[in-house]
């Protein structure tokens, strides 16, 4: 297949998807927001995944969680469990935390992973053959004034990556909201047109954000180059979503995916062969052991 034919038919792929309007916000603004309508996420899959992130939450903080409440007791965090590096306002007074490694938690964060709407968004940043995982996890999110302070985290996700950058996204990250996204419910902040200054914020870039209120089962898909951080929420109950975050191949991936994930589980999702790619399992990079073959003697 040509260059040009493959081009083509990536092309006709998004706009047999409806995503043209979608590319244009995010190369305007950073920033897209996908409604469930276009995605084909139902409400039902969502109430599934919410329910499964509950559990979850009680199993590692033990106690009861709900969307009415949040933790349904007093938590806190064990000082020495928080790096120096969080940009929270009060590290001692966070109202989040990570539930991470999705993909082996449930067949329904791997179907997620491999949505075909977001999957030719990602690619579409990223490159098609350089696609690959990053990291799956949820943000669990209840009631507290504290959040990230004045400066909202702004960050880009790729600020780790030496500068300068280019217009290609080395990383990019989709939001899912599987709960309403609203300014008072603690919803994303993020600078619009940000993703073009090749430039990492400021504390004074807060002044800047504006909040990305989205309906329940959205995905706000964004580069890895936008200003981004988050609202503290001053409303009661909880704000739940999933960051399912992707990278250029020759960016190093948060979760070792390739080397802790058991394949099999691969098999069980919407697309294996997506998945597995995507993994990266046969991947030249990183090797365990001698990947190139070596000489040897002739014998006479």
């Amino acid at each position: 297949m040509s260059q040009n034919t493959s081009f083509a038919k990536r092309s006709q792929t998004l706009v047999d998807l409806g995503l043209e309007r979608y590319i244009l916000q995010r190369e305007v603004d950073g920033l897209c927001v996908i409604p469930p309508s276009v995605t084909g996420v139902s409400e039902e899959t969502v109430d599934q995944m919410v329910a499964v992130l509950l559990d979850e939450a009680q199993v590692r903080v033990g106690c009861q969680f709900s969307l009415a409440r949040g933790p349904h007791e007093a938590v806190r965090f064990d000082s020495q469990e928080i790096p120096d590096s969080s940009i929270a306002e009060d590290r001692m007074q966070l109202t989040q935390f990570l539930i991470q490694q999705l993909g082996s938690l449930h067949r329904l964060f791997r179907d997620l992973a491999v949505n075909p709407v977001v999957v030719e968004l990602m690619r579409h940043m990223i490159g098609r053959r350089a696609l690959r995982f990053s990291s799956h996890n949820s943000f669990v999110k209840w009631q507290g004034a504290f959040g990230y302070g004045p400066s909202l985290g702004l960050h880009a996700d790729q600020q780790t990556v030496p500068m300068p950058w280019g217009r290609q996204a080395l990383t990019a990250n989709c939001n899912w909201c599987l709960t309403d996204y609203t300014l008072d419910g603690g919803c994303l902040a993020y600078v619009p047109g940000s993703h073009r200054l090749n430039a990492k914020p400021a504390a004074a870039d807060a002044g800047r954000a504006v909040a990305v209120e989205a309906e329940k089962g959205s995905a706000i898909v964004f580069h890895g180059a936008t200003w981004h951080g988050a609202f503290p929420r001053k409303e009661s109950g909880m704000r739940i979503s999933i960051a399912n975050y992707y990278r250029h191949v020759m960016v190093t991936s948060q979760e070792d995916l390739k080397n802790g994930f058991r394949q099999e589980l691969a098999d069980d999702c919407a697309d294996p062969a997506l998945f597995k790619e995507l993994v990266g399992f046969h991947d030249e990079f990183p090797y365990l052991s001698q990947s190139q073959p070596t000489p040897r003697v002739v014998e006479a």
